[in-house]
């Protein structure tokens, strides 16, 4: 019996909503993703960049006004975990692409702030990580279907 067939039968008898075609989409999206963030991830590596994580907490700091946030707030924007984030902020730390400071008005409050040396590696990153994005994801498709997945994924995001 086909795995998606499967889930799609029991999850029927379930919920009696979820068609073949949603859980295709649900399937697909997710080994899609895993598939181009390992291929990119390789890339990465293979030009001697920093993983991919880096690069997000780079760009959230280097768009803001003063290239600087809250760990929270990184959180936040980047999805990523509280402790997975502290200990991305000690290497990056120890690789002077950032620094901590100290919120003068809470002592326990910090802010993550980007260096001259984070912002290079934020644009360097970048090179390779867009071209990896076409090699990956813009060959495989014209602007015209990417348009219409984008659309599409926009419509999921905003739950509508």
């Amino acid at each position: 019996m086909n795995v998606i067939a499967s889930m799609s039968d029991s999850t029927q008898q379930t919920t009696g909503k979820l068609s073949e075609a949603t859980t295709r989409l649900w399937i697909r999206l997710m080994r899609t993703q895993r598939l181009l963030l390992a291929a990119i991830e390789q890339d990465l590596k293979a030009a001697d960049m920093p993983p991919l994580a880096w690069y997000d907490v780079l760009w959230e700091l280097v768009r803001t006004e003063k290239g600087r946030l809250r760990p929270f707030e990184i959180e936040e924007r980047t999805l990523l975990a509280q402790h997975n984030l502290s200990r991305l902020l000690d290497r990056m730390e120890g690789a002077g692409l950032v620094r901590r400071e100290i919120l003068p008005e809470d002592g326990r409050g910090r802010w993550v702030l980007v260096t001259e040396e984070g912002r290079s590696m934020q644009a360097r990153i970048w090179t390779v990580y867009a071209a990896a994005i076409e090699r990956h994801l813009g060959g495989a498709m014209d602007d015209a279907d990417a348009t219409a997945l984008a659309d599409g994924l926009a419509r999921l995001a905003r739950g509508t």
